[in-house]
Formats: structure tokens, sequence, C-alpha cells
């Protein structure tokens, strides 16, 4: 048993935890290696951090996979995230599946390979009965692209009498995003050192907790994810109150 895990409070969770997963090239040039030899080896990380998000029961988990911008990489690079994609969600299938644990999959899919698009929606048809816990990867994802085409689907219901204009609030729109079915982010963890959110569900973080840890992503582990709960659940999370304010409540 992790001692770190057993400081989390277990009635204080947060609901959506959201990660960036940053520094694997630099974790393979710090080696020697290629770029591609650092997103080789980001897989147990990505298998720490489902296991330790289920084993404390957080309903969902928020990976960027691959961004929008991801795309302009060298194209070797990008041919292996996709080749890499494709083989660990083969691998991983099975155990996501026994974990009781639902994909879903946010992002442009359209522009992914055949193959690639093929296989997810596969797992996310495969995982659509379960109710361990929810993984959501995106994949193809830039978060002012989903705005923008949110904005773009609603002005068109408006247009056609779908919508009224003043009915239009928070979660109206909300409604247009891929992540409408999701809760709000409690919690952002990037590693690598990096500060930056880099275009990931700018929308859904309004209020979140942001961690930024000098860890590059192949060594994450589940003790740094429960560290970082830990750290969370000793925020004071005010939603623009006054502390007095919530301490009232």
């Amino acid at each position: 048993m992790s001692l770190i895990k057993e400081k989390i409070n277990s009635e204080n969770l947060p609901q959506h935890v959201a990660i960036i997963m940053d520094g694997n090239g630099r974790w393979a040039k710090s080696r020697g290696e290629e770029r591609t030899f650092g997103h080789k080896n980001a897989i147990n990380a990505v298998r720490n951090a489902i296991n330790a998000c289920n084993e404390v029961n957080i309903p969902y988990l928020t990976l960027y996979t691959f961004s929008s911008e991801n795309w302009k990489r060298p194209t070797d690079e990008v041919n292996t995230l996709m080749t890499l994609l494709t083989e660990t969600l083969l691998l991983e299938a099975e155990e996501i599946f026994s974990k009781g644990l639902r994909m879903h999959v946010i992002g442009n899919l359209e522009k992914l390979p055949t193959l690639v698009k093929e296989q997810l929606l596969k797992v996310v048809e495969l995982t659509k009965e379960n109710t361990k816990g929810n993984l959501v990867l995106a994949i193809s994802y830039g978060s002012q692209n989903e705005i923008l085409n949110a904005v773009k689907n609603i002005s068109t219901d408006v247009k056609e009498g779908k919508v009224d204009v003043e009915n239009i609030d928070e979660k109206l729109f909300e409604n247009y995003l891929y992540t409408k079915d999701f809760p709000p982010v409690d919690l952002l963890i990037r590693t690598s050192g990096e500060t930056r959110i880099s275009n990931f569900l700018l929308w859904q973080i309004a209020y979140a907790e942001l961690q930024f840890l000098n860890v590059l992503w192949p060594d994450f582990t589940k003790d740094i994810f429960f560290q970082c709960v830990v750290d969370y659940q000793n925020k004071e999370r005010r939603y623009g109150l006054t502390g007095e304010q919530i301490q009232i409540q």
C-alpha cells in the first residue's frame, strides 16, 4: 500500500483529472536516443495514470494524447505516434475493458489514419456499457477549434430557429463541446516543467487546480499521481468567493 495513497481523503476526490503528458522527447534525448524512443517508453506512465485513477475511484481521466498542433511535427515522428497508438490500443483494450472503464475519444478524428480511427472506435464501442470509470483520450484535439466549432454550430441553430439567442448561457454552450457529457476538470496536471496549457480544454479548466511538475512524462508514477491528488485536497477551492464565504457555506 502506498503511504501517499493513504493520505487521500475519499470524500474529497476530484471528479475529473486531465493530464498534459509532456517530456517524452527530452527524456529520450537525455539518454542519447531519438524522440520516438521517449514515446515508446511512455506507455508505462500512461498505465500508471490510469491505474492510479482507477484505484482511488476518480470517475474521469482525460489524457492529452495528440494535439491538433502535433500534426506539424516531423513526418517520421507523427507516423511513429500513430503506429504506437494503434499498437497500444490493441494491447491495452482488454485491460481497459476488464477494469470496467469506458473509453471516450475527443478531437478531430477525421484527420486520423483510417486504421487508427477504426481501432479507437472499436474500443469505444467495446467499452460503452462499462460504468467503473471513464478514460477520455484527446486525440487530434485543439481547444480553440472545439470552441470555434461550438460557436458555428450554435450560430447555425440560431439561424434555423432551434436556439433563441437570449437562452445562450454557459450550460447551453457546454452542450456544443466535445465534453458535453463530462464534468468540468477539477485538476489539471502537466509534466516536464513547462507551465503552459497548450490549447487543452480551455473552457473546461476554468476553475481547475493547476499543477506543473518537474517530472518528464516517462518517469510519471502512481505515487506522483497520488501526491497530486493530496495537494489538490489541500487547496481551498473558492470559485470567486472569499475564504470566509466558503467557511460559512
